[in-house]
């Protein structure tokens, strides 16, 4: 897959997330994109509400042909969730992403570096700040959860 086309795929994700900002609950708007050799094979955006996630929808659109893919999302994969449920960053390594692009980094408890740091121990190729000044408006007004848990 060319250079031009992994861009115009964060773009797309950027494209994605953008309706979303300010729907999603305390959960922020991101927009995924599943690229494979011939194209998009899955994409998807955070949910009203902030259930289900981005990559949650790209993968369950692709299916198995995330396989060996590039998934491009315009925030760090969420390494752990606030209730019961799958990471983001475990649903990629499970289907089998070879490589995660991120727009933004997300300074969550819940991502924090360690949803890119997981990616990586797996052996997936990560790389970060892909349109970055592009995608930062979409969280201008979002407000990660503290990393002191006490809410303080």
């Amino acid at each position: 897959m060319s250079r031009e086309a992994e861009v115009e795929a964060m773009r797309r994700a950027i494209d994605l997330a953008r309706p979303g900002v300010g729907r999603t609950g305390d959960n922020p708007s991101v927009g995924c994109v599943i690229l494979g050799p011939s194209g998009i094979v899955g994409e998807g955006a955070t949910a009203e509400g902030g259930r289900p996630h981005a990559e949650e929808l790209a993968l369950a659109a692709a299916g198995a042909a995330a396989r060996g893919a590039t998934a491009l999302v315009t925030l760090e994969p969420c390494a752990k969730r606030s209730g019961a449920g799958v990471s983001c960053t475990d649903r990629l390594i499970a289907a089998g992403v070879r490589r995660v692009v991120i727009a933004c980094r997300d300074a969550s408890i819940f991502a924090s570096g360690e949803g890119e740091a997981r990616l990586r121990d797996a052996g997936v190729q990560v790389e970060a700040g892909w349109l970055e000044a592009e995608a930062l408006p979409l969280y201008a007004a979002y407000r990660p959860a503290s990393n002191n848990l006490n809410g303080s």
